[in-house]
């Protein structure tokens, strides 16, 4: 039996999933999680096999909780769970140790196929984010949000996702004071000058869930 755990900070996306993976003879889902943090500590709780992971979710989000339950386990088998990722992106979280990436917009025979796939510790692609990936690849469209840090990317995903400082030094256990160091930085290197551009920056490449301006 492969024990998953579905991450996702829509309560209906993560029912309706456990509701279509529980139909199957080898799976169970045995747990969910709204936000990265949740997703973390139903991990230790729970030790699951494959965790379906959204990437975009409130508090620490779907990169960071990949990177920390991998720390916890190398057993764990991370499934990302997108409606749209960037090359760059698919490739930080690959080195933050996901096993593969599946689209929000896939069928449940290919969500299964997934699920299997990796815990059976292999790669696995949806064919409509793998085309995605060839395609940014050969546009070679530049990322600006590239030339920042893991922790530098981490803020500005929180604020474009419409975070407060405060908030966001509390789920990350830092001052609001080095929050703002790191915002302001961020600002500096994406040449923008408030959190509404630089929202709008995140929106044309794909840092808010189901948003992307052409």
């Amino acid at each position: 039996m492969i024990r998953v755990l579905v991450a996702d900070d829509h309560h209906l996306v993560r029912t309706s999933i456990a509701h279509l993976l529980n139909a199957e003879k080898d799976i169970c889902v045995i747990g969910e999680a709204a936000d990265g943090e949740e997703a973390i500590a139903q991990t230790r709780r729970l030790n699951p096999d494959v965790v379906m992971m959204d990437i975009r979710m409130p508090g620490i989000g779907g990169l960071e909780a990949t990177r920390k339950i991998r720390r916890l386990t190398s057993d764990i088998r991370i499934l990302v769970l997108t409606a749209f990722i960037e090359e760059s992106f698919a490739q930080r979280l690959l080195e933050a140790g996901a096993h593969g990436f599946i689209s929000k917009g896939s069928h449940h025979d290919e969500m299964v196929l997934a699920i299997r796939s990796v815990f059976a510790g292999q790669r696995f692609v949806s064919p409509e984010i793998a085309q995605r990936l060839v395609i940014s690849r050969i546009d070679h469209e530049e990322n600006p949000f590239d030339q920042l840090s893991q922790r530098e990317l981490q803020v500005a995903m929180m604020i474009v996702n419409a975070q407060r400082v405060s908030d966001i030094a509390d789920q990350m256990f830092l001052s609001p004071k080095t929050v703002n160091t790191y915002r302001y930085r961020i600002f500096e290197k994406l040449s923008v000058n408030s959190d509404v551009a630089l929202t709008h920056l995140g929106l044309r490449h794909g840092l808010v869930e189901g948003f992307k301006e052409d």
